[in-house]
């Protein structure tokens, strides 16, 4: 099968969303498919074809949101190259610029189109009309969200049953939904594939010692991970632990801010800030910690949670529904509603070694249900079953052309 996968973000960018699509792509080829990326160029204005890796890049604007460009919604120079490719399958994750494109091209040339809805975009309102106008701006965002999701796609995809019941009970979404969560190359996070001197590295260059437990994060250092939660509250296992150390690896708009929190509550040296880590080294932070912690309340599925199960450390997190997919309270970590639950169990775990390494080793076989592979083949049947009802390609060809043929003769042409 030839794959189109249209997305605004890919790398060098960093984010969950480019770890799904490149895990993804990588999967897909492994079991003998071709796939193509369409995406922005973050790099420089020019259009570039990376022949090897079959990513095409396009040209856009800096859009003031992190190191993201907006593109054309229909970049002419590109339909040809596109074109080219003779995709059997569309797969569009993003609602922007390039995910209009994906549309518009899927529609002219008859080829099916599959989305993947990515985030609660309900989630981010507030941060944008800073509690005014609420009630109006999600009415938009569920108006642009189910125009995106269903009078112009085949198959949707969601990760989690939280955004499944958020189409069909809130948005009252007529067409299949299929709940994929999001794989990841697994085996990359398992301890033992990291370089022990790379660790120890590591270690000395954030100021670690061997007497530090250590507490991580890994995401982007933003207000709507609430970062300050983690951080407000790290006093408190201080008392119970003067060695325990919070991690945060991740750049983001708000870190400056956090950075004077840390000060303000007269941490700043038990809380270490990495700013922004290349992408290929992340294994190697998770394999330095003891324990992972998440606070956020606006993931639709939270990988990096499951990133933690298979590098065998605990996981702590919010009880939302995002998490609860993955985290098996009291098995694999467990789940807090509040600042006190928050830190009795981080005290039982830092005061446990044993139920550490425990939950850890649970997390690990808990983490192969998110495989890479196991997720390309669930949407690979997503791909199958957009195909379903459409003529066969070379059917299509030929009826493109009559069509055109008889709308030619209809205009005098």
């Amino acid at each position: 099968m030839r794959i189109g996968i249209f997305s605004e973000a890919w790398e060098p960018y960093i984010s969950g969303l480019v770890t799904s699509e490149v895990m993804l792509k990588n999967a897909l080829e492994k079991l003998g498919h071709e796939v193509y990326v369409v995406t922005a160029n973050l790099e420089s204005f020019t259009y570039e074809y990376d022949e090897k890796k079959r990513v095409y890049k396009i040209p856009g604007i800096p859009t003031g949101i992190y190191d993201s460009r907006l593109t054309g919604i229909y970049p002419i120079k590109a339909i040809q190259k596109i074109k080219s490719w003779d995709l059997d399958v569309i797969h569009s994750q993003s609602e922007f610029a390039i995910g209009t494109f994906a549309r518009i091209f899927a529609k002219q040339y008859d080829i099916p189109i599959v989305h993947t809805y990515h985030t609660m975009y309900e989630d981010y309102i507030h941060y944008i009309t800073k509690g005014y106008f609420d009630g109006p701006s999600k009415k938009i965002v569920e108006y642009l969200t189910k125009f995106y999701c269903d009078t112009t796609i085949d198959e949707l995809i969601v990760p989690t049953r939280k955004t499944y019941d958020l189409f069909k009970e809130k948005y009252k979404y007529e067409r299949n939904v299929h709940i994929i969560p999001t794989g990841i190359e697994i085996d990359r996070f398992y301890k033992e594939k990291i370089a022990l001197n790379k660790i120890n590295n590591k270690k000395t260059e954030l100021g670690i010692t061997s007497d530090d437990l250590v507490i991580l994060f890994v995401g982007r250092v933003a207000s709507e991970k609430s970062i300050d939660f983690l951080i407000n509250n790290h006093s408190d296992l201080l008392k119970k632990n003067k060695n325990a150390k919070l991690l945060i690896v991740g750049d983001g708009p708000d870190l400056e801010e956090y950075k004077k929190l840390a000060k303000k509550q007269k941490i700043e040296n038990r809380v270490i800030f990495t700013g922004k880590v290349p992408w290929e080294d992340i294994p190697i932070y998770y394999a330095l910690s003891d324990i992972f912690v998440t606070a956020s309340h606006t993931e639709t599925q939270g990988l990096t949670v499951v990133e933690a199960m298979a590098a065998s450390i605990p996981v702590v997190a919010l009880d939302d529904e995002s998490f609860r997919n993955a985290v098996v309270d009291g098995l694999t970590g467990y789940l807090f509603k509040n600042k006190k639950e928050y830190v009795n169990k981080m005290v039982e775990l830092i005061n446990d070694q044993q139920k550490r390494i425990n939950m850890g080793k649970q997390g690990r076989i808990n983490s192969e249900a998110y495989s890479s592979k196991y997720f390309a083949e669930r949407v690979l049947h997503v791909y199958k079953t957009a195909l379903k009802g459409k003529l066969p390609k070379k059917d299509r060809t030929f009826f493109n052309r009559l069509k055109n043929t008889i709308k030619r003769g209809f205009h005098g042409k």
